[in-house]
């Protein structure tokens, strides 16, 4: 129990330092699927988040605030209504920059040309690879990976920690934590 919390007291310490990225799945969504003339602009054409949803983004927030990790600002999220919601309710709504590329994650559940999965891949790992300010992590809000692709899934408000090395030098995965996990770190 005691290697638990050193390990628990070195990893916060380090998040608090920043130079991470922070790859967060939304929360919760409605069951069923998006409608096949999914539009952005109109919510009611998407999966949006359940209240239960709602309520994780609150607290993954509050979590976040109350640990006192510090973040670039603003954060990015997918134009999905269900990530930009839970990047609002977690950072504040004049906190969130919607970024395009992201929507491209959703597209690796497809059956893609290998070209296509590859490029998505190759610009997922140069934005991984970016170093965040000096003192600050960089928070995206977007959607799970399909297994053993990218980051692979992601439960619900889960979050996966990389340590990005530089331009073309790649990035570590330092762990996932799921949203109960936060509340162990401070213990």
């Amino acid at each position: 129990m005691e290697r638990r919390q050193n390990l628990n007291k070195t990893l916060l310490n380090a998040l608090r330092n920043g130079g991470f990225i922070f790859y967060a799945r939304h929360g919760e969504a409605t069951v069923g699927s998006d409608l096949a003339n999914l539009n952005f602009q109109n919510c009611l054409t998407q999966r949006n988040l359940s209240e239960m949803g709602r309520r994780q983004a609150i607290y993954y927030g509050e979590i976040l605030r109350y640990l006192r990790i510090p973040f670039e600002i603003p954060v990015s999220s997918s134009p999905y209504c269900r990530t930009i919601e839970t990047a609002r309710l977690a950072f504040g709504s004049g906190n969130v920059q919607i970024n395009p590329f992201w929507v491209e994650i959703n597209r690796l559940s497809e059956n893609l040309p290998s070209n296509d999965r590859q490029i998505i891949l190759s610009n997922l790992q140069s934005i991984l690879e970016y170093i965040p300010d000096k003192g600050k992590n960089k928070m995206i809000v977007d959607h799970i990976f399909p297994a053993k692709v990218g980051l692979g899934p992601i439960p619900y408000m889960g979050t996966v920690i990389i340590k990005p090395k530089g331009r073309g030098n790649g990035y570590d995965i330092v762990g996932q934590l799921s949203l109960e996990d936060w509340s162990t770190l401070d213990s």
